[in-house]
């Protein structure tokens, strides 16, 4: 029997990561939005996976003909094993971990695609639009309602807020989407990101942190390029 790739790898096999959009009050009305009432979602493939490994940043290729590319950092919950209508009060035990991602969105595909009424698989979906930093395993983190997310752009400051003001939280996520399809181990699920997104241009700089209390338990570092 084949044995099964280590949950630290999920960018190896992960099938689909699901977006959580306005999942922060502030962050829904800084883009104009209304703050939703039941979870909101949207889907990006597993080819926008890329990894920071650590080392060197992941490179975020800006595709030809997007002129406005967004940055927005989110807590990633990893799924530890394949599920189906699962309730909140057992949704925990179905988290093998955490990453930090970054949800890059081309904003001019997504005004058209919003003006139409249409779905956000292209302005979400590019190659390397979805960064993500090293796995953390469940044991390290001792609640996801109870961590800081932080952002610098260039060395400034853009993002920093806690996790606990999101709208809908961990276990509600898990229980409304396995609702809806199954979930699969390594998939992702990003719960949103909160205040102060913003566009990019060429070589910027993007520097997360995830932290529980003082202690950094992940970090995800990323670079802007274009693609010729």
């Amino acid at each position: 029997m084949a044995t099964a790739i280590r949950l630290d790898r999920f960018v190896e096999f992960s099938r689909k990561v699901v977006c959580i959009g306005r999942n922060y009050a502030d962050h829904a009305k800084e883009l104009g939005n209304a703050v939703p009432k039941r979870p909101f979602f949207f889907l990006k493939p597993p080819s926008s996976l890329v990894e920071f490994d650590g080392t060197a940043p992941a490179e975020v290729m800006i595709p030809r003909g997007c002129s406005h590319v967004a940055y927005e950092l989110e807590l990633g919950v990893v799924i530890a094993g394949r599920c189906k209508d699962v309730t909140a009060i057992e949704a925990m035990s179905h988290v093998g971990g955490y990453t930090l991602a970054l949800d890059m969105t081309s904003r001019e595909h997504q005004e058209v695609a919003k003006a139409k009424g249409l779905p956000w698989s292209e302005c979400k979906g590019y190659d390397t639009f979805c960064p993500v930093g090293q796995f953390i395993p469940a044991a390290r983190v001792r609640s996801p309602d109870a961590l800081r997310i932080q952002l610098e752009v260039d060395g400034q400051l853009k993002q920093n807020d806690l996790t606990s003001l999101m709208i809908f939280d961990v276990p509600r996520l898990i229980e409304h989407l396995s609702g809806i399809m199954t979930l699969e181990r390594g998939d992702v699920i990003l719960t949103g990101t909160p205040k102060g997104v913003g566009n990019l241009v060429e070589n910027q700089r993007l520097s997360g942190r995830l932290l529980q209390d003082d202690e950094i338990l992940g970090s995800l570092e990323a670079v802007i390029r274009t693609t010729n």
